[in-house]
């Protein structure tokens, strides 16, 4: 082939790999080409792509990336009449040919479908391997064939208008089904156009990414974080929701609704009798009956054996009515793995607007009333009564106390560890404590954090408190000869109150604890209270140099665009997933799907609540890479894990005396 011929028959080899050079540009926001066309010098480039124009007709072949630059060797291609050396041709071609390889292997191994047409007539130009199943046909078929030759008619008509409106606007993002070889599927597809020198649309790239497996799991988790993992009804989370929206419509109206609290008698003794596998079938089957029975009104699981239950119509009676109905669907025998059990119900019931107006007030009295019936004998229905205040005079009391437990001295921290995953623990493996409150109180005893905590947020005592947790196991850890990690909790109160970011710093300073040793978890109503605000703390705290962990993964929203607007260092799953691993293959899948979540995005997962060699056998095996739980170490003064921390092992006081 001489100069002349070869110049002649390539150009429109060259201007088909400019096209691919720009579609790789298009595609990648740090991919850059151009080409220099021999005859006319046109460039045929894209956006920001590398302009270049050499004198004498010189074809230039530039591919830029952000990890390095590959510039092909440049030849001068000699014009008509001169004597081009056999040898240098087909070194040309054969580079030439090497480049059309390695560019259509970009294009084809790019992760997305991938069109191109002309944007005056419509006529494919190029498309990817990957497309080639959204357009039903090889790749080489669609080439010089238009939407209408490969679509029909209806689905023809929606492309060509959403084509159009790109080429007018520019391009825009779409999401939608789309019927391919393998089924329906969910594309999120983008457009984009190219324009030419005149400033005229020349090209429409087009690019279709599969998102149905995405927006699956994103749906499955959405639906985990307002249902029960094992019966699958609505949650806590959700139940205050409903609760709340049922509040709303009836505000300005007569209308009343009850709200019902249930509990189950004798759930406890059939787990010691028969197993907690058996009783959590048993739960399954009673959320079944109190379904029935609820004839639709609103039935939510609220912990381990409560349930909660809104029902509308004319109150107490329709409430009243609704609690025989779940005692009555109780009678009856369950049979569960071939053996038959009982168990009763005892409800407590509190009427819209009378015995409250807002949703705390409304599940405080249905308990209260729920509490009462219980004390009178099981299968009991309690009606709140407004002169029944004993609880929440009790409750009350109780704040008071909680205000000078920090001044006496009451409140104590005590230390569960954390460990590296693995099928067999031992010491080495624990990385770290989580510090957890404690109170005792001088009449009452060992006072629980699940009545206490949520005494302090309401009242804002958190605030006071949480600056004693802080500063105390800053202050423990700072002293251990091993430096292991040390978490703590913050209420979403703490950073709605007080200067935090301050409050972390001066301790840290105080302490002398190393900032890379301090986590800091935190649970979504962080988040959820003032997200702005919330996020620019967390960016603060975290330039301090302390780890910021998301706790209690799945028990709320847990909303994914938390990921995106902040970098978490880590993600703890909720226990209520971790119990049921092994006898629900729903709970099974969801703590997968977290794992999945978090290696994606580089976070660290911990899960809560780990009490069985099982349980860690299967988190160990799902890749998760840290534990917690009381099958690694209960909640315990820093003293009994003397020997993790790098102190003399802890001697009881009794065994003390004894040798003295």
């Amino acid at each position: 082939m001489t100069g002349k011929n070869w110049q002649a028959g390539g150009c429109n080899f060259v201007a088909a790999m400019g096209l691919i050079y720009m579609v790789v540009a298009a595609t990648s926001s740090d991919a850059l080409a151009a080409i220099v066309l021999p005859e006319s010098g046109d460039v045929v480039t894209h956006g920001g792509a590398v302009r270049q124009i050499l004198a004498g007709g010189v074809i230039a072949f530039c591919f830029l990336t952000a990890a390095a630059i590959r510039v092909s060797r440049v030849r001068k291609v000699r014009r008509a009449g001169l004597r081009t050396d056999a040898l240098e041709r087909k070194s040309l071609s054969r580079e030439l040919e090497s480049t059309k390889k390695f560019l259509e292997t970009v294009v084809d191994n790019i992760p997305v479908s991938l069109i191109v047409q002309r944007a005056s007539d419509g006529h494919y130009l190029l498309a990817n391997r990957p497309a080639e199943a959204l357009l039903n046909r090889r790749r080489e078929d669609v080439v010089g064939l238009t939407v209408s030759d490969i679509f029909d008619p209806r689905d023809a008509k929606l492309i060509l208008a959403r084509d159009e409106m790109a080429i007018r606007t520019g391009g825009f993002l779409t999401q939608h089904p789309i019927s391919t070889s393998e089924g329906l599927r969910l594309f999120l597809t983008r457009r984009v156009t190219v324009a030419a020198a005149d400033g005229e649309p020349q090209y429409l790239i087009k690019t279709h990414e599969d998102v149905t497996d995405r927006r699956q799991t994103e749906s499955r988790m959405v639906h985990m974080a307002y249902h029960d993992g094992l019966t699958d009804l609505p949650n806590r989370t959700a139940f205050l929701k409903a609760l709340s929206q049922m509040i709303e419509s009836c505000q300005g109206t007569n209308d009343e609704f009850a709200v019902l609290s249930v509990d189950l008698d004798g759930l406890k003794e059939i787990n010691d009798v028969f197993g907690h596998a058996v009783g959590d079938k048993l739960l399954i089957e009673v959320a079944h009956r109190i379904q029935e029975a609820a004839h639709g009104g609103l039935v939510a699981r609220l912990s381990g054996d409560e349930f909660g239950v809104i029902i509308d119509g004319g109150q107490p009676a329709a409430g009243k009515a609704l609690a025989e109905r779940l005692v009555e669907a109780m009678t009856p025998e369950f049979l569960v793995d071939g053996k038959s059990v009982r168990v009763g119900l005892s409800c407590g019931i509190a009427l819209f607007p009378r015995d409250g107006i807002d949703p705390a007030s409304l599940l405080s009295n249905s308990g209260a009333a729920l509490f009462r019936a219980k004390k009178r004998s099981r299968g009991s229905i309690g009606i709140f009564d407004p002169d029944m205040d004993r609880q929440i005079r009790d409750r009350r009391a109780l704040h008071q106390d909680l205000s000078s437990a920090i001044r006496n001295g009451e409140l104590s921290l005590h230390y569960q560890p954390q460990a590296r995953t693995g099928h067999k623990l031992g010491d080495g493996d624990v990385t770290g404590f989580e510090a957890l409150a404690r109170w005792t109180h001088p009449t009452r005893g060992l006072v629980l954090p699940d009545d206490f905590i949520p005494l302090a947020e309401e009242s804002g005592l958190i605030v006071a408190m949480g600056e004693w947790v802080l500063r105390e196991a800053c202050r423990e850890a700072a002293s251990w000869p091993n430096p292991k990690q040390i978490s703590v909790n913050l209420s979403p109160v703490q950073f709605v109150h007080g200067d935090l970011v301050g409050l972390v710093h001066s301790i840290l300073q105080e302490t002398g604890l190393d900032p890379n040793r301090l986590e800091l978890e935190i649970t979504e109503g962080v988040l959820i209270e003032d997200f702005e605000r919330s996020l620019a703390l967390l960016r603060r705290l975290k330039a301090l140099g302390v780890r910021i962990s998301m706790d209690d993964f799945g028990s709320g929203y847990s909303s994914l665009s938390y990921f995106q607007a902040f970098p978490f260092d880590k993600i703890k799953i909720d226990r209520t997933f971790v119990m049921y691993l092994g006898c629900n293959p729903q709970s099974a899948a969801i703590v997968r799907a977290v794992i999945g979540l978090g290696h994606g995005l580089d976070v660290s997962i911990l899960a809560e609540g780990v009490e069985t060699p099982e349980q860690l056998g299967f988190l160990a095996d799902a890749g998760c890479d840290a534990v917690q739980g009381y099958f690694i170490g209960k909640p315990e003064p820093i003293a009994q894990y003397a020997t993790l921390v790098g102190r003399p092992p802890h001697i009881p006081e009794a065994t003390c005396r004894k040798a003295g």
